[in-house]
């Protein structure tokens, strides 16, 4: 399925396309969906706190998120 925002970026990863994923601290403040994802087909983005405990996870969606470094 295609949306005419895709256009503009057809390299974006669909969003919640996965349960897991790893995050970066450059990679902060954390969101999801993330700016690499389209947000077309996705839930409202929603900020996460991570910082702390090194893992977090979505209220939309459940997919988990953990630091990597």
């Amino acid at each position: 399925m295609t949306h005419p925002t895709d256009a503009r970026n057809p390299e974006l990863d669909e969003a919640s396309a996965s349960t897991e994923y790893q995050v970066r601290r450059s990679d902060l403040p954390l969101s999801c969906p993330t700016p690499e994802q389209k947000l077309w087909n996705a839930h409202p983005r929603v900020y996460l706190p991570i910082e702390e405990t090194g893992s977090a996870i979505c209220p939309y969606c459940s997919a988990r998120y953990t630091l990597a470094d």
